[in-house]
């Protein structure tokens, strides 16, 4: 996971230098502001790319053949804001490979209750991801770059951003229903897990308008990380009592 998030960054920050160099908000990022140099990440990036599936290797034949898989995803994301408006679904899906790889890497082998919260993964980083975006909504406009606030416009794209949430909680009620049925019946702690999840999807759309994009930080950072890890530990307890 380190590795693979080490590479999936690091090649963002190296393909986009000359459009963070270009955004107030993004300037003073290490590439762009001089603090590293262009030769430093590409070595970073071939580095941990290469740990990456050499570590897989010792996991199971699973994992080691479809690294290149998820490398290819996670950062072929980057390239994808220059010509549509469906990256941040990218991104998602980048994430979504999170639980479904966790599984294979214990099991070896393929499940639908993994996949299920893959795609519940792939909604929510999406539609927090567009949040985040309505940053650079006339940035991206300027320079040509393709995300749904810069081409539907901030209220439209909050609108999307919520149909996509909306879309994570149904899929997260369905995964803690489907849960109950092929694992075990899932306790109060699961449940509470699920339904504070929720409540930070609810959150961020509650701080965050198309007028004003003070707590978008909040929302994207602070919110999702809080509902993620509580969400997390919350079933790992479930599932160990």
């Amino acid at each position: 996971m380190v590795t693979a998030r080490n590479t999936a960054m690091a090649f963002n920050r190296y393909i986009d230098r000359d459009i963070d160099a270009a955004n107030e908000r993004t300037k003073v990022r290490e590439l762009p502001s001089g603090k590293l140099s262009g030769n430093q990440v590409l070595f970073f990036i071939a580095l941990n790319a290469s740990l990456f599936i050499a570590l897989t290797w010792f996991i199971n034949p699973l994992c080691f053949y479809l690294s290149p898989v998820a490398l290819l995803v996670i950062m072929g994301y980057s390239l994808t804001k220059r010509f549509t408006f469906l990256c941040h679904l990218i991104l998602g899906t980048g994430l979504s490979l999170a639980p479904v790889g966790a599984f294979i890497a214990v099991t070896g082998y393929f499940h639908f209750l993994p996949i299920l919260l893959g795609f519940a993964v792939l909604f929510w980083v999406s539609g927090f991801d567009i949040i985040y975006a309505l940053q650079d909504e006339d940035f991206d406009k300027s320079k040509g770059l393709f995300s749904i606030p810069s081409y539907f416009g901030a209220n439209n794209a909050l609108k999307i951003s919520r149909g996509f949430h909306l879309i994570s909680a149904g899929l997260l009620l369905l995964f803690l229903y489907q849960c109950h049925l092929n694992i075990d019946k899932v306790s109060f702690l699961a449940i509470l897990g699920t339904l504070i999840f929720l409540s930070r999807l609810i959150a961020q759309h509650l701080i965050v308008s198309a007028n004003d994009l003070s707590k978008v930080n909040l929302a994207f950072f602070t919110n999702n990380g809080i509902a993620s890890v509580v969400y997390g530990l919350l079933f790992i307890v479930d599932l160990l009592i």
